[in-house]
C-alpha cells in the first residue's frame, strides 16, 4: 500500500474508505464532513474535469471523454474524519489516480447517502433509499456534495488536496394535480413486509377530457411503462414558449431539440381532447427502490414483489380511485428499452391480467444475447478469445458500428459508482432483479466485475426465471393461448445497445410457435436506440408518441376481444 498508515473502514474490492492517520507518499484527497455533522454511511464519489462550465457531477457518465471518478465506501464517517482517496482505488476511465495526468481540474466530491434495511428474511443491507431524484445519486434529497473548485494536480507530488462535503441536496417537492394529470399513491404490503420499512407504488394519471363530468363512465387503462417519472411527461396544455431558449440535442442533432418537445406535447393535448379521440387512462408509475429507479416490474429474490404489488395492489386500487374497467381484456402495456422490457414482462407473467403489449428496443428478452454475449455459454462478459489474444467486446455502438465503449469499461463504471449492485446503473440493475440473493443480501454476481467471468449457476438462475424467449418456449402450451394477439415487438436493427439481437432470436421462437402468435414483430432500418414502430418518421419524435402511436391497434384488440356484456360504450363520449 502507497497510503502510509491507516485505518480500514470497510471492506470490498472496489475500494474502501480511509481514515487518514498517517502521512501521503503521493498527490491523494481527503474528503471530510463539516463541523457537527452527523455519522452518515454511503459511497463518496471523487470526480475531476477540465471543464468547468457546470459542476463535474452533472459532467459523469460511461463515455471514453467523460471525467475521471473515483468511488470507495464510507462506513459511519463522522465529521473530524477523513476518506482518503488515491492510488489503488479503482477509477474511470483511467483505473487508478496514478494515470491521471498532471493538470488543473475542476473538482467535486459527493457522498451517496446509505440508509440501513432490516429484511423480513433477516438479512441486513445498506442501501440508497428511494427519496424522490429516481435513484440519481447526482440529485438524491439529503445527499452531500462539496462546492466545485479548481486545483492544480500532479500524480507525482507529495500532498493532500482537502475536499469538505459543505453542501445538501434538499428536498424534492411533490408534483401537484391538474385538470388532466392527477397523483395517486398506495402503501404496498407486501413491499413493505420484505424490506421492514414502508413502501409506496405512486402513479402519474393522465385522465381523459371530460373526466369529472362523467361520472357514470369507466375507462380502459395503458400502463406507460418506463423509467423513473418526476411527473406525467409529454403532456402540455399550452404552446410552446415564445420565449425558449433553443437547446442543441447532440443526440438527435437538433438545434432546438426543447421546442420540439414542447411542440409533441401540445400536439398530443390536442389530440387528447379530441371530438374522436377515445378517452382512456394512462398513467405513469413511479417504483424506484434502493436499487434502481424502477423495479423492472417482476417479483425479485432481492427487490421484492414488485411484479405481484403492481398487478395485484397497485393497478386495482388505482381503477377503483379513476374509475377504470377493472378487468384484463381493458388493460394494456407498452414502453421502451426498460419499460419495453418490462411491458412484455408483465404480460408474460401475468398473461390473463394484460391484454397486449407493445415492446419497443426492449432490454435483452434472449440471454443468448444480453446484448453481445450468450450468458450461458460463453465464459466471460468482457473478452473474445482466441488462442493466442482476446478481442474487446463492445458496450455501445451508433448506427454505423462506430463503438463509444466496451462492456468492461461500463461495468468498471457502475463499480467505481458502488459496489454490491449498488451502482443505481444499467448491469447492476438487471443482475438486481434477476439473480438470487448472496449470503451477505445482496444480489449474487452474474460474473465477476473485474475480469467478467461468468457464474454458470446464476446465469442458470436468470435463464430459467427472466429469459422471457425461455420462458415463453418452456410453457408455450399453456402460455401460447392466452397471449395470441398480445405481444408485440419493435427494434431497429442498428440499437445502440444491440437489442435486437435477442429479438431476432425471440422471433425466430414466435414464428414457428403452435399455436401461432398472432402478433407483431417489425424492425427500423438503420433505426439506433429506441425504435417503437414507426418506419415514417424518427426516433426523435416517436419517442414522444408512445401515448398515442399504438392506439388504433389497442382499440382494434379491444373490438375483437372483448367479452359479451363489455362496457364498450360509457368511456366513447
Amino acid at each position: 500500500m502507497a497510503f502510509g498508515m491507516m485505518k480500514q473502514l470497510c471492506s470490498g474490492v472496489a475500494g474502501c474508505a480511509l481514515l487518514l492517520v498517517g502521512p501521503a507518499v503521493a498527490e491523494e484527497f481527503t474528503v471530510s464532513l463539516p463541523a457537527g455533522a452527523q455519522p452518515i454511511d454511503g459511497r463518496v464519489l471523487l470526480i475531476l474535469t477540465p471543464d468547468g462550465k457546470t459542476e463535474p457531477r452533472y459532467q459523469v457518465d460511461q463515455n471514453i471523454d467523460a471525467p475521471q471518478i473515483f468511488g470507495v465506501d464510507a462506513q459511519g464517517l463522522s465529521a473530524g474524519q477523513n476518506v482518503r482517496i488515491g492510488r489503488e482505488v479503482l477509477g474511470f476511465p483511467a483505473e487508478d489516480m496514478s494515470m491521471v495526468p498532471a493538470g488543473n481540474y475542476h473538482v467535486q466530491a459527493v457522498l451517496h447517502k446509505y440508509d440501513t434495511f432490516n429484511l423480513a428474511n433477516g438479512k441486513t443491507v445498506q442501501l440508497p433509499a428511494a427519496r424522490g431524484a429516481g435513484q440519481n445519486w447526482r440529485n438524491e434529497p439529503g445527499n452531500l456534495f462539496s462546492t466545485p473548485r479548481q486545483i492544480s494536480f500532479d500524480p507525482a507530488r507529495t500532498g493532500d488536496i482537502a475536499i469538505t462535503l459543505d453542501q445538501v441536496n434538499p428536498a424534492i417537492a411533490e408534483p401537484q394535480d391538474t385538470e388532466f394529470v392527477r397523483h395517486f399513491k398506495i402503501r404496498s404490503e407486501s413491499l413493505s413486509e420484505f424490506w421492514g420499512t414502508d413502501v409506496f407504488i405512486r402513479g402519474h394519471v393522465l385522465v381523459p377530457r371530460g373526466f369529472d363530468d362523467h361520472p357514470e363512465a369507466r375507462y380502459p387503462l395503458m400502463i406507460f411503462h418506463g423509467h423513473f417519472p418526476a411527473d406525467f411527461g409529454g403532456f402540455r396544455t399550452t404552446p410552446p414558449d415564445p420565449d425558449l431558449v433553443c437547446e442543441y440535442s447532440e443526440r438527435f442533432d437538433d438545434p432546438c431539440y426543447n421546442r420540439v418537445e414542447q411542440q409533441e406535447a401540445y400536439d398530443q393535448y390536442q389530440q387528447w381532447i379530441a371530438d374522436d379521440f377515445p378517452r382512456f387512462l394512462v398513467v405513469e408509475i413511479d417504483h424506484s427502490n434502493p436499487y434502481y429507479d424502477d423495479s423492472y416490474a417482476v417479483n425479485s429474490a432481492n427487490l421484492g414483489p414488485y411484479g405481484d404489488a403492481i398487478t395485484h395492489e397497485f393497478v386495482p386500487a388505482l381503477e377503483k380511485e379513476f374509475r377504470g374497467i377493472g378487468e384484463g381484456w381493458a388493460r394494456f402495456l407498452y414502453g421502451g428499452s426498460t419499460g419495453g422490457w418490462e411491458a412484455l414482462a408483465a404480460q408474460i407473467f401475468y398473461p390473463d391480467e394484460y391484454n397486449g403489449a407493445f415492446a419497443a428496443c426492449p432490454d435483452p428478452i434472449d440471454f443468448r444475447q444480453m446484448m453481445v454475449t450468450n450468458i450461458y455459454e460463453e465464459p466471460n462478459a468482457y473478452w473474445t478469445y482466441g488462442p493466442f489474444g482476446r478481442t474487446p467486446k463492445p458496450g455501445k455502438r451508433n448506427y454505423l458500428g462506430h463503438v463509444d465503449y466496451t462492456a468492461e469499461q461500463e461495468n468498471r463504471f457502475e463499480l467505481v459508482l458502488g459496489d454490491k449492485s449498488r451502482s443505481g446503473a444499467q448491469w447492476d440493475i438487471w443482475e438486481a432483479v434477476y439473480s438470487p440473493m448472496g449470503e451477505d443480501g445482496y444480489p449474487q454476481r452474474i460474473w465477476d466485475k473485474r475480469t467478467g467471468v461468468i457464474d454458470k449457476e446464476v446465469a442458470a438462475h436468470w435463464r430459467e426465471n427472466y429469459d422471457l424467449r425461455h420462458i415463453m418456449e418452456r410453457d408455450w402450451a399453456t402460455l401460447g393461448p392466452k397471449l395470441q394477439g398480445k405481444i408485440h415487438l419493435y427494434v431497429g436493427d442498428m440499437d445502440n445497445f444491440y437489442l435486437n439481437n435477442a429479438v431476432y432470436l425471440t422471433e425466430d421462437f414466435l414464428k414457428k410457435a403452435d399455436p401461432p402468435f398472432m402478433g407483431e414483430v417489425a424492425y427500423g432500418d438503420r433505426a439506433e436506440h429506441c425504435w417503437n414502430g414507426d418506419p415514417d418518421l424518427p426516433n426523435s419524435i416517436t419517442r414522444l408518441r408512445y401515448n398515442t402511436m399504438y392506439v388504433p391497434r389497442i382499440m382494434k384488440r379491444i373490438e375483437a376481444s372483448a367479452p359479451a356484456g363489455a362496457d364498450l360504450t360509457s368511456w366513447r363520449y
